[in-house]
């Protein structure tokens, strides 16, 4: 588990702009039985974390018009049973992080993994986000 001093800053950087935080694995389970779109932010202290998965999902919800009706994120390697949680609910995809997902009436319609983070910019993760909320969020 990763120190708090580490994380905190980094869980921040998501929930001081309107994310909420997913701690438990009932707290997933509440939130993903909600109708509605939710946007998971599997959030890491990688490099490419930092670099563009959270600048990315940030400039997706802040530059669209249509928006994910729950944004929320859980910290791998911390919010140990909440990510443990999330994974089921992300099979058949291996464990991920970072990680993005959008579920819609609790089932995972869009999923950008690891390796489709690294390597991209900000902005192109905006953009696959945007059209992922383009065609699933009202």
């Amino acid at each position: 588990m990763y120190p708090e001093e580490i994380v905190i800053p980094m869980k921040e950087e998501l929930t001081e702009n309107g994310f909420s935080e997913l701690l438990t694995a009932t707290d997933v389970e509440n939130t993903l039985n909600e109708k509605g779109t939710t946007l998971v932010m599997i959030n890491s202290v990688c490099g490419c974390s930092a670099g563009t998965a959270r600048p990315g999902v940030l400039l997706a919800v802040t530059n669209t018009s249509k928006k994910p009706d729950h944004i929320t994120t859980s910290f791998a390697g911390f919010d140990i049973d909440a990510v443990r949680k999330l994974r089921e609910h992300l099979m058949p995809y291996p464990p991920s992080s970072p990680a993005i997902a959008l579920f819609k009436d609790g089932k995972l319609v869009h999923f950008i993994e690891r390796h489709n983070i690294e390597g991209r910019s900000a902005q192109m993760i905006a953009e696959n986000l945007m059209g992922a909320f383009e065609q699933y969020c009202n």
